[in-house]
């Protein structure tokens, strides 16, 4: 799950590519398979290579910012360290990438595959698969935080976040985000979001308010973790769920996530009570 969640962004794609990957591990011979792990890696990554050939045209016509599924409990996809490197920066970086180099930077920097096995997984040569991995690691490194948030200072900025946009504080709320802070919504066409990410802390803190106004902030909500971040799942007046994860850098915001597709949210709990 976590690897084919890292190259699609999509929970659902990934449980699809898992399960299809359970199915040829049953029709093969397994006397015949010296290294599971390595088998089911090269299954897995194999199924998903085909899955992008279509997966990037129709991010081509995608309206507006495109955004990974939302993961709520990293545990289901990983465990340990592990689990908690799928932060949205880092899954925006790997769309960035092309297929192979996605491939060969998970297999090798992620799930600790030699470069041997690797390229038996995506047929090219063992200079040719270092070299995708050298590349992409070098888009990556900027995406990796230096200094992870604490989950107690992670809570603390949300909390302080969350009173700002529910009380109209505007002050309270620029104080909070970082000058070059960017904002970017997914609603995939289907929910009102801005089609273009927002740059910029004055340009956001309109942007909230613009919502107040209007009344579209979530009328309830609670704090979860959003893909190791902190953020918040809240219901609109019409009981569809949304989700917003932050990016805190230094104490500040650097960027924040909001999802509104229903598309990417029908496997967060309570979507489904939200329907009924």
């Amino acid at each position: 799950m976590g690897l084919a969640y890292r190259m699609l962004g999509s929970v659902a794609e990934a449980e699809d590519v898992v399960q299809d990957a359970w199915m040829r591990w049953h029709a093969t011979d397994r006397d015949t398979v010296r290294d599971p792990a390595a088998f089911l890696h090269r299954v897995c990554v194999r199924l998903c290579l085909d899955r992008l050939k279509s997966a990037r045209a129709q991010r081509e016509t995608y309206v507006g910012p495109w955004l990974p599924e939302p993961v709520l409990d990293p545990a289901e996809l990983d465990a340990g360290e592990r689990a908690a490197d799928i932060s949205f920066a880092l899954m925006l970086a790997l769309e960035r990438l092309s297929p192979l180099e996605r491939a060969a930077f998970l297999l090798h920097d992620v799930f600790d595959l030699d470069f041997a096995e690797i390229a038996t997984a995506i047929d090219r040569s063992e200079a040719a698969c270092r070299q995708l991995a050298a590349r992409a690691r070098a888009h990556v490194r900027a995406a990796r935080p230096r200094f992870p948030v604490s989950a107690e200072q992670g809570e603390a900025v949300l909390g302080a976040f969350l009173r700002a946009v529910r009380s109209g504080d505007t002050d309270g709320l620029g104080r909070l985000l970082a000058d070059d802070a960017v904002l970017r919504s997914d609603g995939g066409g289907q929910r009102p979001a801005a089609l273009n990410p927002i740059v910029g802390r004055e340009r956001i803190v309109r942007f909230f308010a613009g919502l107040a106004r209007k009344g579209r902030l979530g009328a309830s909500g609670r704090m979860v973790q959003v893909n190791g971040m902190p953020g918040v799942m809240a219901w609109r007046s019409d009981g569809r769920p949304d989700v917003l994860a932050l990016e805190i850098a230094d104490g500040r915001i650097a960027a924040l996530y909001a999802i509104s597709n229903p598309d990417k949210l029908r496997h967060v709990p309570g979507y489904a009570a939200a329907r009924t």
